[in-house]
């Protein structure tokens, strides 16, 4: 256990936490959530000790062992893909190593009895049940599903982690930290950089991970499926239910309503009470009776009203002008970065008026259309046009890019302001929580979630009739992710989304086009939808047909020689012949479909089921595999 004792973080005559404490249990599953700014960051890098609180403590058993993922990070260079994810296992040597010593140190000891003994004892019982736990399948085989599961491929195994974008790094960062098993997992908005696909995947990992858990995420059905309990920071303070986010959210009303209920009827008591002393605090005949309730308001405990912070957005787009029937359409559209083809023959028509997704696994092609779509990328082929009169708001995904950090949020807003709008920035900006000295703020010290909201306030400067917003919740709170949800709702233009957040998108979009496996394909309906055809629980099981290598077989022991020798001597040689060329002809059969099969995945025809074919094809390969590693053994046999 981990216990959070009387912390307070003050700098500059503000006080960030207030007096906070709880307690973190073995296998407690905790979401931390509060606004941008609340503190949430804070807690974590105190209780991994990269930050220290101006008063208070925090306590942990010896060898507690804490991973710790943030927002931003360094990237390692230098190594492949593998190779860094592998050094998450350096802990688990250095364990190994210490089980070892401590063994080798127990034989030469005579103090059976002695407390140091008894201790030694002890730590490498806890050494060995750690290990057990990690034991169940080599490192390399759980290095390959983790970073399976997290969106790579096996191609990119061997990559130099340099070549992968910041995104991409961070899934490495994730892999390391998960497959160290820590005692306490310390992860800040991991899905930002996910995908849905493995979004779903981590949630299963983290279901059944068998350390504890604190996530700062701004995903609501992610904190539900993953989350039991909820720790609320609000305004300095902790208030701390023991139920997920969902659940936290309808009790924390019930909680304000039963307290500003109580708070009133006091209230009506206290005026009625202080009335009767100020109307008989001079008449003899009552003064007993004044006495007696001045006395009753000075024991009462009065009850305190939560403080709330009530700031929140208040989008709303500005009216769309009216483009033409078609505001998007391609036709047999290819694209990449020539030599590399991202997505190809892609048919796309987006409808003035229509809300539409992007969605499928980075890298897949979302970003790069978006970018087609703004003019900023050419097709390698086929045809893209914008309709008649359409005027594009775009918001891209990495702010960083966009917003000049040497620039204030105010003249963020007033170097590209033009008009009458130039005389309503102040207005603008405290609509998206910008009042005060904030618009005085240089972009640079800005938080992701202050950059998200100035980049969306510079949406509100030009009436746009097609809004292309490339992941616009990374970084948001909840409630601003609400609001903005809404105010999208109510837009009366064109939306197209790229976002991996699927409570954002549900109820939102009502047609979605996925990227996979470099091609486009139209599916109409909202995300749920979407999921309900397919038959899938979740996006991920796509990616369960992928299984990571088989790892090599260990060394056969001695006894294990013998014993296939001995079964060797008992078995009919032409029997044995016979079920090795049975074995080569299925074998033969398979990699023949397989070679069909690859012909189709190639270039299939827009008839073709390519999750079918799919399907079929790692059919064919597990057959295969599980052959001819029967016809190795057996031919091993015979040479023997």
């Amino acid at each position: 256990m981990i216990s959070i004792n009387h912390l307070t973080v003050a700098f500059g005559g503000f006080t960030l936490l207030d007096d906070i404490s709880f307690h973190i249990s073995e296998r407690e599953r905790i979401g931390l959530v509060g606004k941008n700014g609340a503190g949430k960051s804070t807690v974590m890098k105190i209780l991994c000790g990269l930050q220290q609180p101006t008063t208070g403590r925090v306590d942990r058993p010896a060898h507690y062992t804490i991973g710790y993922l943030p927002q931003v990070m360094e990237h390692h260079s230098g190594h492949t893909v593998m190779e860094e994810t592998m050094t998450a296992f350096a802990a688990s040597n250095s364990l190994e190593k210490e089980s070892q010593a401590i063994a080798t140190e127990l034989t030469q000891r005579t103090d059976y009895e002695s407390a140091a003994y008894l201790a030694l004892i002890d730590r490498l019982n806890e050494i060995n049940d750690h290990l057990a736990l990690e034991s169940s399948e080599p490192p390399a085989v759980r290095a390959q599903k983790t970073l399976l599961g997290l969106g790579f491929r096996e191609t990119d195994f061997d990559r130099p982690t340099e070549t992968f974008s910041q995104g991409w790094n961070m899934r490495v960062e994730l892999a390391k930290i998960l497959l160290q098993s820590p005692d306490l997992l310390l992860l800040d908005e991991p899905t930002n950089h996910l995908d849905i696909e493995s979004i779903e995947w981590l949630e299963d990992y983290l279901k059944n991970y068998r350390g504890a858990l604190m996530l700062v995420s701004h995903d609501r059905r992610f904190l539900d499926h993953v989350t039991n309990r909820t720790v609320e920071i609000l305004l300095g303070h902790i208030h701390d239910y023991k139920v997920n986010y969902s659940q936290y959210v309808q009790l924390r009303q019930e909680r304000m309503a039963t307290q500003l209920a109580a708070w009133e009827n006091q209230q009506r008591m206290i005026d009625k009470t202080e009335d009767f002393i100020a109307r008989f605090r001079y008449k003899p005949t009552k003064s007993n009776q004044v006495q007696s309730r001045i006395k009753a308001l000075e024991k009462m405990d009065r009850i305190q009203i939560d403080e709330t912070d009530n700031a929140t957005l208040t989008v709303k787009f500005p009216p769309a002008p009216r483009s033409g029937d078609v505001a998007f359409k391609a036709t047999g559209l290819t694209a990449g970065y020539p030599p590399k083809v991202v997505f190809r023959d892609a048919e796309i028509e987006i409808r003035r008026g229509e809300k539409v997704a992007f969605i499928g696994r980075n890298g897949e092609g979302k970003t790069t259309l978006m970018r087609i779509i703004m003019g900023e990328l050419a097709p390698m082929a086929g045809e893209a046009r914008i309709g008649h009169q359409v005027k594009i708001g775009y918001y891209a995904q990495n702010q960083d890019d966009v917003l000049d950090k040497n620039l204030t949020v105010f003249e963020t807003l007033d170097r590209i302001a033009v008009g009458d709008i130039r005389t309503r920035l102040r207005d603008i900006l405290a609509q998206f929580l910008f009042r005060g000295e904030d618009i005085d703020k240089k972009v640079s010290v800005l938080s992701g979630g202050e950059r998200a909201r100035l980049g969306m306030a510079r949406l509100m400067l030009q009436p746009y009739n097609l809004l292309a917003l490339d992941e616009p919740t990374n970084h948001m709170d909840i409630k601003s992710k609400d609001i903005l949800k809404q105010a999208l709702k109510t837009y009366d233009g064109t939306l197209v989304v790229v976002s991996h957040d699927r409570d954002f998108l549900d109820g939102l979009v009502d047609k979605l086009y996925e990227f996979r496996d470099g091609r486009v394909r139209e599916h109409l309906g909202g995300v749920d939808d979407f999921l309900q055809k397919r038959k899938l629980e979740t996006l991920q099981e796509l990616e369960r047909h992928f299984s990571p290598p088989v790892p090599e077989e260990k060394p056969q022991t001695a006894a294990r020689q013998d014993f296939q020798a001995r079964k060797m001597a008992s078995k009919d040689e032409r029997k044995l012949r016979n079920r090795i060329a049975f074995l080569e002809k299925e074998i033969g059969k398979r990699e023949s479909r397989m070679k069909q099969l690859e012909e189709i995945l190639s270039h299939p025809s827009p008839q073709e089921d390519i999750l079918e074919r799919t399907r079929e094809y790692l059919e064919c390969k597990r057959d295969a595999d599980e052959m001819t590693g029967e016809w190795g053994s057996l031919m091993e046999q015979i040479e023997y």
